[in-house]
C-alpha cells in the first residue's frame, strides 16, 4: 500500500510541475528577442544587390542571407516591404532577365520571387553604350563582388609572331642567281654592240632575271651586291658557317614583320638550344594555297648543328613602339563591341565603348575610347556588366514603362 501511495505522489507532482511551466511563459520562451540584431544587415554573398533589415534567402540564388555588422548601406534594395513613406515599388524584374518586369509580385519558371524595383533606381542615364548604363556602387559592394582596377598608361608593347621554318636548301634560288649573273654577263658583252636591239634584248633579260630574284625574296640592296660578287653563288645555298631558314608567316602578321628584327629559333632535334638571328628578307608575294609570306633569316651555326631541310621553331619579335593599353582583362567583348567600365570617383563607373589595336603581352593597344590616366575594372567585370545592364534596362522603362512585358 505504501508504494502505491508513493507512485500517486509522484504522479501528482509531475503534472504539478508541467501545469506550472505551461502556465507560465517567462519560463519557457527565451529572453532574447527574436528579431534581428539592432545593428548590420543581411546580404547575399553572391549577388549583393540584395539586402534586407531581416534574415531569410535570396530570392536569385535560395542562399541564405549572412548577417553584415555595419551601418546599413545608403537606400538598400529590401527584400520585403519597405517602412511607409520611405521607397516606393514601382514594379517588379525578373531575378534572371531585368527586361522582364511585373506590376505586381510574381515568380519566374523556377518559383524564384520577381525582386522589387523602387522609383530612386530608375533615377539615371542610359549612358552611351547600348544596352548599359552608368550606375555607382557603394566602397562596401565593391570589397564584397571583388572590384579592382588599373590606371590606363602609355606603355613600350612588343608581339611575339610564331612561325614555323626550314633550314633551307634552296636550288631555285640558285638558279634565279646564276640566271641573273648570266645576264649581267650577257649585257657587259653586248655593251658596244652596233645594233640597238641587242642591248635592248640584253636590257630586258636582265631586268627579267632580277624580278626573279624579287620574286624570291631578295631585296635591291642584295640584288645590287650580287652584281659586284664574283664566283659561285654557293653561299647562298650553304653559306659559310652559317645556314638559311625559311619561315611561314600568316598574311595578317606579315605586315608587322621587317628586315632587322630579332629572331630567335629552337630545334626539336637540339634541345635547350636557342639559335639568335635577324629577318634577312620577306618575300613581296604570298603563297596562293596557304596565304602566308616567307621570311628569310640567316643564321649563325659556327658548329654546323642545324642540318638541311630540318624543322625549326621561329619567335620573331616586332616592337610596336610606345603605345596607349589597357590589360587585357579589363576589356569585356560582346562580339560586337569592345568595352571596359572607367571608375569616375565616388563609387561610379561608366561603360565605355573602346578601339582596340594590337594584343601584347597581357595588353592590349588603345586607339579611342580611353585617355591616358583613367582607370578601368580589372576583375569583377562580369557582375559589373550586369549590374549596368540592369541599370540601363531600369532607365528604358522609366522612359517608356509600356513597352515593359509581363508575366502570363
Amino acid at each position: 500500500m505504501s508504494r502505491r501511495l508513493i507512485l500517486v505522489a509522484l504522479v501528482l507532482a509531475v503534472a504539478a510541475g508541467t501545469w506550472t511551466v505551461l502556465a507560465t511563459p517567462s519560463l519557457w520562451r527565451s529572453t532574447e528577442p527574436a528579431t534581428a540584431p539592432q545593428s548590420g544587415y543581411y546580404q547575399c554573398a553572391m549577388h549583393p544587390q540584395i539586402v534586407s533589415d531581416k534574415p531569410g534567402t535570396c530570392p536569385i540564388c535560395g542562399m541564405r542571407l549572412e548577417h553584415v555588422d555595419e551601418p546599413v548601406p545608403e537606400a538598400p534594395q529590401a527584400m520585403g516591404t519597405p517602412a511607409a513613406g520611405a521607397r516606393k515599388i514601382v514594379m517588379y524584374r525578373h531575378p534572371m532577365r531585368p527586361d522582364v518586369t511585373s506590376p505586381k509580385p510574381a515568380k519566374d519558371e523556377m518559383g524564384m520571387d520577381y525582386i522589387p524595383v523602387y522609383e530612386d533606381e530608375l533615377a539615371g542615364d542610359t549612358g552611351s553604350v547600348p544596352g548599359h548604363a552608368p550606375f555607382t556602387l557603394t566602397p562596401e559592394r565593391q570589397q564584397l563582388i571583388g572590384v579592382t582596377t588599373a590606371r590606363v598608361e602609355t606603355r613600350a608593347l612588343e608581339v611575339d609572331i610564331h612561325a614555323v621554318g626550314r633550314v633551307a636548301y634552296d636550288p631555285m634560288l640558285y638558279q634565279a642567281i646564276v640566271e641573273y649573273r648570266e645576264a649581267l654577263k650577257s649585257r657587259m658583252a653586248t655593251k658596244n654592240s652596233p645594233w640597238p636591239e641587242a642591248q635592248q634584248g640584253s636590257d630586258a633579260i636582265v631586268r627579267s632575271a632580277a624580278l626573279r630574284l624579287r620574286q624570291q625574296g631578295l631585296s635591291d640592296e642584295q640584288i645590287t651586291a650580287l652584281a659586284r660578287e664574283r664566283g659561285e653563288p654557293t653561299n647562298l645555298l650553304l653559306p659559310d658557317k652559317a645556314v638559311w631558314v625559311y619561315a611561314q608567316v600568316y598574311e595578317y602578321e606579315a605586315p608587322l614583320v621587317a628586315t632587322g628584327q630579332p629572331v630567335e629559333i629552337s630545334v626539336p632535334s637540339v634541345p635547350g638550344r636557342t639559335y639568335t638571328a635577324k629577318v634577312t628578307a620577306i618575300d613581296p608575294i604570298l603563297n596562293p594555297a596557304t596565304h602566308t609570306a616567307r621570311v628569310r633569316m640567316l643564321v649563325p651555326t659556327p658548329d654546323r648543328s642545324l642540318r638541311p631541310e630540318s624543322f625549326v621553331k621561329v619567335t620573331i619579335h616586332v616592337p610596336l613602339g610606345e603605345k596607349l593599353a589597357v590589360p587585357r582583362e579589363a576589356v569585356l567583348d560582346t562580339g560586337e563591341t569592345q568595352i571596359v567600365f572607367v571608375v569616375k570617383g565616388g563609387g561610379r563607373f561608366e561603360p565605355r565603348a573602346v578601339t582596340l589595336g594590337r594584343a601584347a603581352e597581357g595588353y592590349y593597344e588603345v586607339v579611342s575610347g580611353v585617355a591616358t590616366g583613367e582607370e578601368v575594372v580589372t576583375s569583377a567585370n562580369f557582375l559589373i556588366d550586369s549590374e549596368s545592364r540592369f541599370r540601363s534596362a531600369l532607365a528604358a522603362f522609366k522612359k517608356s514603362p509600356r513597352d515593359a512585358q509581363h508575366p502570363r
